[in-house]
């Protein structure tokens, strides 16, 4: 008997034969984002001494510059930085968002960018089942508001964020003249945090599909497919 009677037949976990999709063999494809316009930028310094990471773990590693990107509602989305953004994120398969911690939080430069990113566009998903790793770097003590404000960004992003993140205290004593990071707890952490951005993005990739798919849109899906057929068995 049929105890959840309010159920239809799109409700269905994937069984282990469709998870088996065929492996990729592509490098990874992780999108970067900082959060800072300042000539010499920590977020930014911080951001390619992490592409240098995942270049080094064998990934394709685009890094989005915000310079130029309009506020959020100032402009529409078919301003050539928001399309470029777009185009990035639909390119990436795993994203590292790093931001300065500024009062207690992360900085409008970082939160513009991601307001920019729309939940879906169209049949298209730009964040959701893609990997995320967060950092951030700060003027004073180590904090967390940054990072924390981001977690919660990536998971209503519907997005794989990583368990383990980098938090960079006094980032103007960490990084030398050429704007290298130097050898520290702070770099090894980082190594740490790469590395396992890449492992998760290898493990879910070829199934992100899945980790999405939700009963709640199927039945959406399929409510809105019958009407589309009862339209057209009425004109016709």
């Amino acid at each position: 008997m049929n105890d959840l009677p309010n159920l239809t037949d799109v409700a269905r976990i994937p069984s282990a034969a469709d998870l088996h999709a065929p492996r990729s063999t592509h490098p990874p494809r992780i999108l970067m984002l900082y959060g800072s316009l300042r000539a010499r930028s920590y977020s930014r310094l911080l951001t390619h001494e992490a592409e240098r990471l995942l270049r080094h773990f064998g990934c394709e590693t685009r890094v989005f510059d915000p310079k130029g990107l309009p506020l959020p509602d100032e402009t529409d989305a078919d301003h050539p930085k928001v399309q470029e953004l777009r185009e990035m994120c639909l390119w990436s398969e795993g994203q590292v968002w790093t931001s300065p911690e500024r009062h207690g939080a992360m900085t409008g430069v970082m939160k513009s960018q991601i307001d920019w990113i729309p939940l879906s566009m169209g049949a298209i998903r730009p964040t959701q089942g893609r990997t995320l790793a967060v950092m951030q770097v700060s003027g004073g003590s180590q904090s967390f508001n940054a990072v924390n404000q981001m977690r919660i960004l990536g998971r209503w992003m519907r997005m794989v964020t990583i368990p383990n993140q980098s938090s960079v205290a006094k980032a103007y004593d960490e990084f030398d003249d050429a704007g290298r990071m130097k050898p520290s707890a702070y770099y090894d952490r980082v190594v740490d945090v790469m590395e396992e951005l890449v492992k998760f993005t290898l493990l879910t990739r070829d199934i992100s599909a899945h980790l999405t798919d939700r009963y709640s849109e199927r039945r959406e899906a399929a409510a809105a497919l019958e009407a589309r057929l009862r339209l057209g068995d009425a004109v016709r």
